[in-house]
């Protein structure tokens, strides 16, 4: 039983570490994307993206600390990040204003199934506080999610 729960701890914790990265990639391409949006839309989206990057970047300390009350280690430079992440790199300049919006939208879709994904790890290693962190942060991603698929509406 007690190797059961390590194994569970160990794959949640890993999951925590694939949920920072994913944050640190977005937070990234939000802010790219807060910089470079053009159109019409400009001034709403801008302050849309901007607004979004903010959030994900204050979960980005919270899924950290996590890791380390688990007593375990995070990640440790950009090429970790890049190991662990979900997310693909978005380097153009030049995207339309819907393009980053339905990138934006479906990148954010992948975290609420990461987080989604990771209820059950939680319960295996019978952590209440990850369980419930993971409850709240999925209600962020989806509202995320709403928001972007409300535009492309």
């Amino acid at each position: 039983m007690a190797q059961a729960k390590t194994n569970s701890k160990a794959a949640l914790v890993a999951e925590l570490n694939g949920l920072l990265a994913d944050h640190f990639a977005l937070f990234i391409k939000t802010k790219n994307f807060h910089w470079h949006v053009k159109g019409p839309r400009f001034r709403d989206l801008h302050l849309l993206f901007d607004e979004q990057a903010l959030e994900i970047r204050d979960q980005i300390d919270l899924i950290a600390e996590r890791v380390r009350k688990l007593d375990a280690e995070t990640l440790t430079s950009l090429g970790s990040v890049a190991r662990a992440t979900r997310i693909k790199d978005q380097d153009s300049t030049t995207l339309s204003a819907e393009a980053m919006i339905a990138e934006l939208r479906d990148d954010n879709v992948a975290v609420v199934e990461r987080l989604k994904g990771m209820k059950p790890l939680a319960e295996q290693a019978g952590d209440n506080a990850t369980d419930g962190l993971l409850d709240d942060w999925t209600d962020m991603a989806e509202q995320r999610v709403w928001f972007l698929t409300s535009l492309l509406a």
